[in-house]
This record gives C-alpha cells, sequence and structure tokens, in this order.
C-alpha cells in the first residue's frame, strides 16, 4: 500500500478516485504541529538562535497516532499538501514527526483537483523545500514574538482581550489614518452647468460646462456660476468641431487571490474569510452529478497572472465552439505579473473551462454557485477579443450675435458598442470611465438649440472609508502581507473589536483608535506601512534562499525589545480609560462609578476605585426569548450565554446547581415545528443531522441532512439577535 498525506478530507475524497487500488489517502486535518497556544510561554529559544519549541495539540494527537501507524504499514509515503509555504511547513513537520529520512520525503504539489493535475503531481516528484519552510517559520516566530510579548503591553494599558499583530495593527492603523481624515476634511463647493440641447433632427443630448474663451474654468461659487448663465441668455450655440473614432476596451486579468476577495466583495457582498472559505471548497474537490468529487478551480491562494498553455488551448476551444471565431483575440493573451510576486502557481482559473457554471448548477450550493460563476466568468473573458465602442466628442460654443470671439464653451460626448467582445461575459473593468449613450447625428457648424441651463451646487466629499475589498487592495499595494493572511487578518480584526463593519464600510471603534495612537506613539515601527513592507521583503528574501530567519529576527528583535522595555517603564502607571467602558452606575460599597471591564468569564463591572475598592459585579445578559416551551417543565426557553461566551438554549426556571428546572442544550430548538411523538419541541443537532426531541421520556429522532451546513434555521441565531 502506498499512503498519500493531504489536509483535508474533501481533498483526500477527491484525490482517492484519480488513484489505483494500490494508494490510500489520508488527511492531517490541517497543521500537526505548532507553538504551544497555553501554558508554553513563548516556545522560542532566543539564545540558542531562535529555535522553535513545537508541540502536537491535545486535539491532533489522536490524528497524529493513527497517521504513525499508516505510514508504518505503507510502502512509500507522499506529502500532497497545498502547494505553498503553509502546506510545505505542514509537510515538513509531519516528516519531522514520522523521522523520514531525507531520501523518503516525497513530496507532491497538486496545482488543480483534477484526474490530469493530480496525475502531473505524482509525476514530479521532489524533496521538502526548506527554504518555504524557513519562510513560514519565519513568519510564524516573527508573528509569535510580536503577539505574545505586545499583546499583553497593549491589553493591561487599554482592554483585556485586545491584542496586537505584525499585518492586523498596520490594518487597523490604516482605518484608523483614513477615519481622521474623514474627520478632518472640509468640504470645498463647486458648481456644475449643463445644456440641454436639440439637434437639427429634433433629438435632446446634454452638453457639460467646460470653460470659456480664455480656456478651461472651474465654477466655484454661485456667483461665478450665475455669472455665466447672464452671458448665456438668448445666446446661439454652434456646433465647433466633431470627433469620431474607435475605442478599445481591454478585460481584466483573471483572479490573483486578493483580486478574488475584493471583486467577492464588491459583487457578491462576501467577506473575505466566506471568499477563502467556498473557494477551498471548490479547489478540494465538489461532488458532481455522474462524476464524483471533482476539484473545479485551481489553487486559490496565489499572486500570479501566469496561465498554462493547455488551459489557454482549452478556454480557445470553448469561446471558439460557443461564441465564434470573432470572439478569439488575434493571439492569446498573456498578462504581467506585478513585480515583487512569487509566481509559484498559475492565476485562479476553472480547472475545465468547458465546464460551464450553468452545467454543473444542481451541485453547488448558491454560494458554491456564485463564486464559481464569478471565477469561470471573469476567467474566460481574459481570453476573449476586447471591446470595441465607437465614440464621437462634440465642441459646442454659445456666442451673442455676432461677437464671435466672445463664447462659452460645452462639450458632449457618448459612446456605442461596435463589438461587445469580453462584455458579453464580464462587463467591464472597475474604474472604466464611460460618458453615456451615443450622440445624435451633428455636424460641424450645426446650429443647436438650447431648451434648458441646469446649474447644480456640489460639495467635495472626504475619502470614502475602506471596505474589506479595497483595504486588501490596499495592503497589496503597500506589499503588506500576502494573499494567505488578508482573511484571517480582516476577521482578526472585527474580531478584535478594533473595527466593525457598517454597510461594506470598516469603521474603526474607540479600542482601535485609542490602541492604534498607543502603537504610533510607542512602536513606530510595528504600525510603519514600509517598515512592514520591508519585513515582507526579507519573508520573500528567505523563500528564495538568500536569507535565514534567525538572521531576520535577531536585526529586529534587540530594537523591539528594547522598545517594549522603555515603554514599559514609562507608563508603568498609566492605564488608559475608554470612553464606552465609563457608566453612571455608582458603585454599591463607596458610592464612586463602576467602570466596564473585561475578564477571563466575559464582561463584568467594577469599582473605579480598583483596588482601594474591590467591589464588582458580572454584567448579565439581555433576556433573548425563543417563544419554545421546556419539554420539562412548560417555562420558556431562553438563548443564554455560558461564562466562557459560548450560547446554549436553557429553560428560564434554569439555575445553577440544579435549584430550579435543569433542562439545558447547545441544540437549537427547530422553530415551533413539534414532536410527531409527544408534541413536545424538537431539536437541531448538527453532529449527525438530526431533529430530536430532548424530553426525557420520549427519544424520538429524525435525520435532517438538509440542515447539516445550514444550522436549524429558526430564527434565534446570532445573525437574528444581533440584528
Amino acid at each position: 500500500m502506498k499512503l498519500v498525506i493531504v489536509e483535508s478530507p474533501a481533498k483526500a475524497k477527491t484525490i482517492t478516485k484519480y488513484l489505483g487500488n494500490e494508494y490510500e489517502v489520508a488527511a492531517s486535518y490541517g497543521h500537526v504541529r505548532d507553538l504551544p497556544v497555553k501554558g508554553g510561554g513563548l516556545a522560542i529559544d532566543i539564545k540558542k538562535g531562535f529555535v522553535p519549541k513545537y508541540v502536537i495539540p491535545e486535539d491532533k494527537e489522536k490524528r497524529v497516532a493513527e497517521l504513525k501507524k499508516l505510514v508504518k504499514k505503507a510502502e512509500c509515503t507522499y506529502l500532497a499538501m497545498d502547494p505553498d509555504r503553509e502546506g510545505e511547513a505542514i509537510a515538513w513537520h509531519l516528516a519531522e514527526i514520522f523521522e523520514m529520512p531525507d531520501e523518503e520525503r516525497r513530496r507532491v504539489s497538486f496545482n488543480e483537483i483534477t484526474r490530469s493535475g493530480v496525475q502531473m503531481g505524482m509525476e514530479s516528484l521532489r524533496g521538502l523545500d526548506m527554504d518555504l519552510v524557513n519562510a513560514q517559520q519565519g513568519r510564524r516566530l516573527l508573528d509569535r514574538i510580536v503577539g505574545y510579548k505586545l499583546s499583553p503591553f497593549v491589553a493591561s494599558k487599554i482592554r483585556r482581550g485586545l491584542s496586537a499583530g505584525r499585518v492586523q495593527s498596520v490594518a487597523v492603523r490604516m482605518i484608523v489614518d483614513r477615519e481622521e481624515e474623514i474627520r478632518a476634511f472640509i468640504p470645498q463647493e463647486y458648481w456644475s452647468l449643463d445644456a440641454k440641447l436639440i439637434s437639427a433632427g429634433k433629438r435632446m443630448f446634454t452638453a457639460a460646462f467646460v470653460g470659456d474663451e480664455t480656456g478651461k474654468v472651474k465654477l466655484t461659487s454661485k456667483e461665478q456660476t450665475d455669472s455665466y448663465l447672464a452671458r448665456l441668455e438668448g445666446a446661439d450655440y454652434l456646433v465647433r468641431s466633431v470627433k469620431k473614432g474607435t475605442r478599445k476596451k481591454q478585460p481584466a486579468p483573471p483572479f490573483i487571490t486578493s483580486t478574488l476577495q475584493q471583486d467577492a466583495s464588491a459583487k457578491l457582498g462576501f467577506q473575505s474569510q466566506r471568499t477563502m472559505r467556498i473557494a477551498q471548497e471548490l479547489y478540494e474537490g465538489i461532488d458532481l452529478a455522474g462524476l464524483g468529487s471533482t476539484g473545479l478551480i485551481t489553487y486559490m491562494r496565489t499572486d500570479s497572472l501566469r496561465i498554462s498553455a493547455e488551459a489557454i488551448d482549452a478556454s480557445a476551444s470553448f469561446i471558439r465552439d460557443t461564441y465564434g471565431e470573432k470572439y478569439l483575440p488575434s493571439k492569446p493573451r498573456v498578462f504581467k505579473t506585478r513585480k515583487g510576486a512569487q509566481d509559484g502557481h498559475e492565476a485562479i482559473r476553472p480547472s475545465n473551462p468547458a465546464r460551464t457554471p450553468e452545467s454543473i448548477k444542481k451541485s453547488l450550493t448558491p454560494d458554491q454557485l456564485k463564486l464559481y460563476t464569478l471565477i469561470w466568468r471573469r476567467f474566460m473573458a481574459s481570453q476573449m477579443a476586447e471591446c470595441l465602442q465607437n465614440t464621437v466628442r462634440a465642441e459646442i460654443a454659445a456666442t451673442q450675435g455676432e461677437i464671435k470671439d466672445k463664447y462659452v464653451l460645452f462639450n458632449a460626448s457618448g459612446y456605442e458598442i461596435k463589438f461587445d467582445g469580453f462584455t458579453c461575459l464580464y462587463g467591464l473593468p472597475e474604474n472604466s470611465e464611460e460618458s453615456g449613450k451615443m450622440l445624435p447625428p451633428l455636424s460641424g457648424g450645426e446650429i443647436v438649440k438650447c431648451k434648458e441651463l441646469l446649474p447644480a451646487q456640489h460639495f467635495t466629499e472626504p475619502p470614502a472609508r475602506y471596505t474589506e475589498a479595497s483595504l486588501i487592495k490596499a495592503l497589496e499595494e503597500n506589499g503588506i502581507g500576502r494573499p494567505s493572511t488578508y482573511a484571517t487578518v480582516m476577521g482578526t480584526i472585527q474580531k478584535r473589536g478594533y473595527v466593525v463593519r457598517q454597510s461594506k464600510a470598516l469603521h474603526p471603534t474607540e479600542a482601535g483608535e485609542v490602541s492604534t495612537r498607543l502603537l504610533k506613539e510607542r512602536f513606530p515601527n510595528i504600525v510603519d506601512l514600509k517598515f512592514t513592507a520591508g519585513m515582507e521583503s526579507n519573508l520573500d528574501e528567505i523563500a528564495l534562499g538568500h536569507e535565514t530567519y534567525p538572521a531576520m529576527l535577531e536585526g529586529f528583535y534587540d530594537n523591539f525589545m528594547a522598545t517594549l522595555t522603555k515603554a514599559k517603564d514609562e507608563m508603568k502607571d498609566v492605564k488608559i480609560l475608554l470612553e464606552e467602558d465609563k457608566t453612571d452606575i455608582p458603585c454599591e460599597k463607596c458610592g464612586r462609578l463602576l467602570i466596564r471591564k473585561h475578564g477571563r468569564f466575559g464582561p463584568f463591572l467594577s469599582c473605579s476605585a480598583y483596588p482601594e475598592c474591590d467591589f464588582a459585579k458580572p454584567i448579565k445578559p439581555p433576556r433573548v426569548e425563543t417563544g419554545i416551551d421546556c419539554p420539562k417543565c412548560g417555562g420558556m426557553i431562553l438563548q443564554r450565554t455560558s461564562k466562557r461566551g459560548k450560547e446554549f438554549f436553557g429553560c428560564e426556571n434554569w439555575k445553577p446547581k440544579n435549584e430550579g428546572c435543569n433542562f439545558a442544550t447547545w441544540n437549537e430548538p427547530l422553530g415551533k415545528e413539534r414532536c410527531p411523538k409527544c408534541g413536545k419541541a424538537l431539536f437541531f443537532q448538527n453532529k449527525g443531522a438530526m431533529a430530536k426531541c430532548l424530553a426525557d421520556d420520549c427519544g424520538f429522532e429524525e435525520e435532517r441532512p438538509e440542515l447539516k451546513k445550514t444550522s436549524a434555521k429558526n430564527g434565534y441565531s446570532k445573525k437574528k439577535k444581533a440584528g
């Protein structure tokens, strides 16, 4: 038996289909070794050259033991993790755990989980790329040092639970800086002046004011605009010139990780973590009717725009057969990958261009279908002919009688589609400038009539707040983070309470602003964009084998620790109280005001005079009623929160230590649905996808596979409550 180890069971299921009976495919379920989360301290031996002390997490010990048995029985073992730094590190950790000799460390990479992709990967065996492994270790240790050393300092000075991170803190700083720009923004008044004109052929069109005989003029006040309106009273409008042309619009390149997240946010409203989770599912394999588990897209963590010759040929054949030869460009498109990109994998594309979204939609969830459609259309459009537009631009002068050297100038422009090309699939790229529909036939020297003049007052707008899409774009442009990190960063800054998302826009919280101010004052390098981008470049140099991670860490560590020590000394007695944590509730013990604090078991109220006064009491969560009767005593089931912040459902008569009704469950009630056996409430158990009656004397249960991934949808979810 030959053993192939991958990260996920979904990927294992797909690969099994393409390998013979002599292979067994097993999943590691992600990382099997890491720095300890609790109780292990920093777990990096600084004095010995930044040597990490890895451990096997408790929840992975059983899986590792199972894999060890399989490896011992196997004729040979292949390490087939994802083709990136993280995947390379997982493969190395497994090889270290299994104590594999170098010659037995067989590394396999799959750019796509298809028959040809798997076959190509198995035929292209290689050893472990230790440069990639070391780059991953360098990032992991660097982030550990920053997070482990700096997070407790930030939390101690502001609020328990706050953290700092090498990339997340820069992302928050960018959001905070943008908010400060918006607050400091002073609107500037400006005016526009449009003329509704009628051509000789009795067709109406609009022209915009651009200036007068002196050149271009910017209208900045009502008085200035009124002076031009006075000049235009009774004026004659003459078409001075008409310019016609053809404009070419080129398709956008296929997706890389950052642009996929940006477009999924803008077009589908997906947050980054949701996008990457769905993309991972499409890459690892979907059960297609008649085909079984099939990988639908290439690897989704990439910053390269390279496309394989096979994919170009396959897409050309599909376009030719479906749309016709005229929809193909004169030669295949090649997109230039930006400087600094790693170019380890192809751009994100469908693994089989002929597999249209329509042909497989019955096998996909709604979210999977939306994202696959976006990827498929973007890639196919990138291989199609350009869009051609007929354009026209007319210059119109308004004069008074015979005085031709004094005039007010207007411009009108428009276009019409001559050939739709790629836009039949994906539309025009963002930021394309369009001027409207085609103008009516006009000729130089033609007199047109003015039906109406439309002055309008405007004010300049402040810069827009970042959305997840625009923040990812800005991080990428500044060389901060890497494709695989963006989704995690977006989730972390919101989960930690530094940022809130409102109608897609990211707003900094008070905690985000105060912590950013603290870091800018005390640790300017940590939140400096250029410094952080420089660290990313150092990690890239490690991946190329040009630098070692201990040398990189040594250059960072001493200065960082000196700055931290100084900050601790100078702020020894400083505690920053957030306005949102202040209350007007008097202390029951001494009368001074209480403040909100955050402890291990959630928020609580504490006397502002602590430690002089030690009064404290918990903050009770709001009562969330479900309207469902308790199956034990008939009281109402409430949605409750445990001391550790996890939600559960319990009777309103529930009390600790069984002093009242002791009914409590993690399972959600299935709305108003009743047990067909005893008539009491039904509850949904996600593990096993079961509808269960929890009455002591009943025992009814029924499979509900349609609810397995979507939960019970009963209306008592976190989203419902938060809304």
